[in-house]
């Protein structure tokens, strides 16, 4: 008898599923998985050694009694996925941001707790080099964050194109990129709540979503962090430009995309090193966390009620650029 958990993967052409795939393989029995674009998951079923299926549906009907789910589908169907898992009392890993409202996220998450289901999500910046360096500094005072991604045009190409339709995506770089971000500030300022403004902008390639974001979040003590996102890194092997800087009590940490770091501590003292900034690795390093933490509830992973937090912000943050680009008042529903 194995020892590992019988996973079902539903959504499985997701752009993050190369980089956990392997491991998936590794760590979890792998006994069904959907997607609707066979051509792009024809390689999982050799392995994983499981069987394809079409529709999210017909996975759980036919394994119903899984262990554990992994949900990558596109967004605007999050919360049906999450619900249904949930009724059968299935733990599940889902991605950010769980649904395109902050209320279909707080429908789930309602649901895993009367149901007492775990829920965990891949907020891989949690504990990564990135986060550990950044902590040098104490309890975060200022903050600022960069990090652009590849142009939006890359989604069409990795077989994910409802994510450059705001109606199934939520949003654009923000609700995708931000969510890591703005988790790291709010554990590190000691914050639950904050004041969000953004400014966003598609003028880059003028699509649906937003290919720019900026955001500035201030908590009730004068913290305040600015984040800015985006779709607007040329394709590139480089993949992405990032840089990072907080200020605490204890001094200044800085990171750059080329991994150079520095810490300067109050009394000028200042250390140098070079770190890994690629977030990708991380993915493997989750489902690492996923197999070993399953049995006791993912209690050391981010859960649910993290995003819940998180995608507060960004949705807030949402209201007020939108309102800003439109004039017209909107809020989160």
């Amino acid at each position: 008898m194995s020892d590992k958990a019988k996973t079902i993967v539903l959504g499985a052409s997701h752009w993050h599923m190369p980089l956990c795939a392997g491991r998936i393989a590794e760590r979890h029995d792998v006994v069904g998985f959907s997607d609707p674009d066979p051509s792009r998951t024809e390689h999982l079923a050799d392995l994983w050694n499981a069987p394809f299926y079409p529709s999210w549906e017909e996975v759980l009907a036919a394994h119903g009694d899984a262990e554990l789910a992994y949900v990558f589908v596109p967004h605007d169907v999050m919360r049906e996925v999450c619900l249904a898992l949930v009724a059968r009392r299935i733990p599940l890993v889902v991605e950010k941001p769980a649904g395109v409202s902050l209320q279909e996220l707080a429908d789930v998450r309602a649901a895993a707790d009367a149901a007492g289901v775990p829920i965990a999500v891949p907020l891989v910046q949690r504990g990564g080099p990135t986060d550990r360096w950044l902590a040098r500094a104490g309890r975060s005072v200022y903050e600022s964050v960069q990090f652009i991604a590849g142009p939006p045009e890359r989604y069409l190409i990795n077989g994910s194109p409802w994510m450059v339709d705001v109606e199934r995506a939520g949003g654009g770089c923000m609700v995708n990129l931000a969510p890591h971000f703005v988790d790291l500030f709010l554990r590190s300022a000691g914050a639950e709540k904050v004041a969000a403004t953004a400014a966003l902008s598609s003028l880059l390639h003028r699509r649906g979503v937003e290919d720019y974001a900026s955001m500035t979040l201030t908590t009730a003590d004068g913290r305040i962090a600015t984040i800015e996102v985006g779709y607007a890194f040329p394709g590139s092997p480089l993949k992405r430009h990032c840089s990072f800087m907080r200020i605490g009590a204890a001094g200044t940490a800085t990171i750059w995309s080329d991994g150079s770091a520095s810490f300067t501590s109050v009394d000028g003292v200042t250390e140098t090193a070079l770190i890994d900034v690629d977030s990708d690795p991380l993915y493997k390093l989750f489902v690492d966390q996923v197999a070993e933490q399953l049995g006791c509830g993912f209690v050391e992973l981010p859960r649910i009620s993290d995003l819940e937090t998180t995608m507060a912000v960004i949705w807030d943050a949402y209201a007020h650029g939108r309102q800003e680009r439109t004039g017209v008042h909107t809020q989160h529903q």
